[in-house]
């Protein structure tokens, strides 16, 4: 009885420290609170880029640029479903898209969609009507932004600071 509950402790053990070392190096994801850091690293970002970002409990959309915004990269990120504790880089890099309008990004089989730009159009709100409400989120017309925007929404119009309604370019993910 006494050797059961030896090899029982040690099993235990040997899969906690197993669990702990895949989560500390981020195999079974990367944490909320350090998708950022993490985004940095992959895509060797300089610290001193600022970045526009919007996280979900399913996804995380990053915009990154440089002082004069010039230069950008993003990176989004998937929540899984499943045995997940974290987040999974999914896309990333600098399309062009972003700095040509309003990229629509939206992974498959997921309800969820991640809007970025670098804000050339001037976006100063963008209005979300699920048919029985209307929210309205205010973007600040000079900076670029990302915004995901969660499952079941509504209908989404995007506005430019003279009231105009701005059209997004769809994406894969």
């Amino acid at each position: 009885m006494k050797k059961a509950v030896k090899y029982t402790g040690i099993v235990a053990v040997v899969i906690a420290g197993l669990f702990l070392s895949l989560y500390f190096n981020n195999a079974i994801g990367t944490p909320k609170a350090k998708i950022e850091k993490d985004a940095r690293i992959s895509h060797k970002i300089d610290s001193s880029w600022q970045v526009a970002k919007s996280t979900t409990d399913a996804m995380s959309a990053m915009l990154f640029y440089d002082k004069d915004s010039s230069n950008y990269i993003f990176s989004i990120y998937e929540n899984r479903k499943g045995l997940s504790f974290g987040y999974f880089f999914r896309s990333g890099g600098s399309t062009n898209t972003e700095n040509e309008g309003i990229a629509e990004y939206r992974a498959e089989g997921r309800q969820e969609k991640a809007y970025l730009s670098m804000n050339k159009q001037q976006v100063a709100k963008i209005e979300i009507d699920n048919g029985n409400t209307v929210e309205i989120i205010d973007i600040d017309h000079t900076k670029p932004f990302a915004i995901v925007l969660p499952v079941g929404s509504g209908a989404i119009k995007i506005y430019d600071k003279d009231g105009s309604v701005l059209p997004t370019i769809p994406q894969a993910l």
